[in-house]
């Protein structure tokens, strides 16, 4: 009985010797499983940093590439402003330099126009005295316009260069008109043909007297010259085509 009892208790030493190392065991187990999941969960805390961190980057990298494509693009708007600046500079200054030049192109120009208009009323009265009203009116606007000052030198000089157009028209070009033609105290109405500035001759609204200016003075023509003048005042006027006319010139010889 002893001997079993021995046993006994000697089997429960055993039991309890091997049940000690499974308790620190198990321990041992919860320990490493806890260690182990701790680790997992601040892996996963730093992989979510890396990930922040990863696309932080990125965001960084794409700010930073639209930013040198904007400064890449700011310096070349800045060039092409330094570039328009430095042309409106230059043409400042020959503004400036126009400005100048045309306060002495003025000087030089308003004597030059008063010359011409002077030229032109000589040239009139020294010309065949065809449309003498209207020829003397544009020369009296003319003067009366040199002297007003809210007309441009631009306008002036284009008036004048306008005039003198005009008048170099009359050149190359036959006309029909009616107007007043004085002799001494003698003033009848008639019609005119103007042949350019080679000839001007008049016939009476009756057909019955032709002439021609000649030697600064009005000679009446041979009968014979008047249906070649009525003639002309009708190709003059559109009223005929164009034909060959058979008319004296200013000369002595063919006024009888």
């Amino acid at each position: 009985m002893q001997k079993i009892k021995w046993n006994h208790q000697f089997s429960f030493a055993i039991v309890t010797a091997l049940l000690l190392p499974l308790s620190s065991i198990s321990g041992t187990l919860d320990k490493a499983v806890d260690t182990q999941v701790k680790t997992d969960i601040a892996a996963q805390k730093s992989q979510q940093k890396v990930d922040n961190l990863s696309n932080e980057t990125k965001d960084m990298v794409a700010t930073y590439r639209e930013t040198l494509r904007q400064t890449a693009s700011l310096r070349a708007y800045n060039d092409q402003l330094e570039k328009l600046v430095t042309s409106q500079k230059k043409e400042l200054s020959s503004m400036e330099e126009q400005l100048h030049n045309i306060e002495n192109t003025q000087r030089d120009i308003v004597p030059l126009m008063l010359k011409m208009i002077d030229t032109m009323v000589q040239f009139v009265e020294l010309d065949i005295p065809f449309l003498p009203e209207e020829r003397q009116q544009r020369i009296l606007q003319l003067q009366t316009l040199m002297e007003r000052a809210d007309v441009t030198i631009a306008e002036k000089y284009r008036r004048i260069l306008e005039a003198y157009q005009v008048e170099t028209e009359y050149g190359r070009t036959i006309e029909a008109y009616r107007g007043d033609l004085v002799v001494g105290d003698s003033t009848r109405t008639v019609d005119f043909l103007r042949i350019g500035r080679v000839s001007l001759y008049y016939l009476t609204l009756d057909g019955l007297e032709a002439g021609i200016w000649n030697d600064n003075q009005w000679q009446q023509l041979d009968d014979k010259y008047r249906s070649a003048i009525e003639q002309g005042l009708k190709v003059a006027k559109k009223q005929l085509p164009p034909d060959l006319l058979v008319l004296p010139t200013q000369t002595a010889e063919v006024m009888q």
